[in-house]
């Protein structure tokens, strides 16, 4: 692949194929960890650091599942090695920066259970992207899951001294905003395309 295909493949990633704003994946902390612009960072960065770790160990597995027919164990194998992995970044985060750990709370072991994590590692799959690909895919996905969380924190920055109508408040605003932000990420797939002629 050239560079220019490699680009394609990570802007498509972070761009028109953002996990959490056109894939709707990895909704639970794109809500709840979005407060805070920090938080919101901090969160990106554990789940970019497991989406890599996670696409870098399940390849050469699935590998041996296909290679023994056992496809059928893909998806438990894959949960079983996300929880491994966020647990680590549990105790470090635990062990080296105590705020940003209790900043996260329980939206952090819910990285075992979001989509987005597993869902890119099987994504990778389904394409048939090489290891190379996955890798720069996977990036992709964890800075577009990045730029959600820290445009939507910014938006709920906004939200907190807007003047909103009662009956909209919490909530159903919120949802509005993320419906809003997600519509504005349509309008890259043209610039994608055009740049790339795909």
């Amino acid at each position: 692949m050239t560079a220019t295909q490699l680009f394609s493949v990570l802007l498509t990633a972070i761009l028109t194929e953002n996990f959490v704003l056109c894939k709707f994946l990895g909704i639970c902390p794109f809500l709840g960890v979005s407060k805070k612009v920090n938080t919101a960072m901090g969160m990106s960065v554990a789940v970019i650091f497991v989406m890599l770790i996670s696409t870098a160990v399940t390849y050469p597995i699935n590998t041996l599942l296909v290679a023994k027919h056992l496809e059928y164990l893909q998806t438990i194998i894959f949960i079983l090695v996300i929880a491994a992995l966020v647990q680590l970044v549990e105790i470090v985060l635990k062990k080296y920066i105590k705020s940003l750990y209790n900043s996260l709370g329980i939206y952090l072991p819910l990285i075992t259970t979001n989509c987005a994590v597993l869902g890119v590692v099987l994504l990778n799959l389904e394409e048939g992207y090489s290891f190379g690909i996955s890798m720069i895919n996977t990036l992709g996905a964890g800075i577009g899951f990045m730029v959600a969380m820290l445009i939507f924190a910014g938006v709920r920055s906004r939200l907190e001294t807007a003047d909103i109508p009662e009956f909209l408040k919490g909530l159903p605003s919120t949802l509005i905003a993320a419906s809003l932000t997600s519509v504005s990420f349509l309008g890259f797939s043209g610039v994608v395309d055009g740049i790339f002629g795909s």
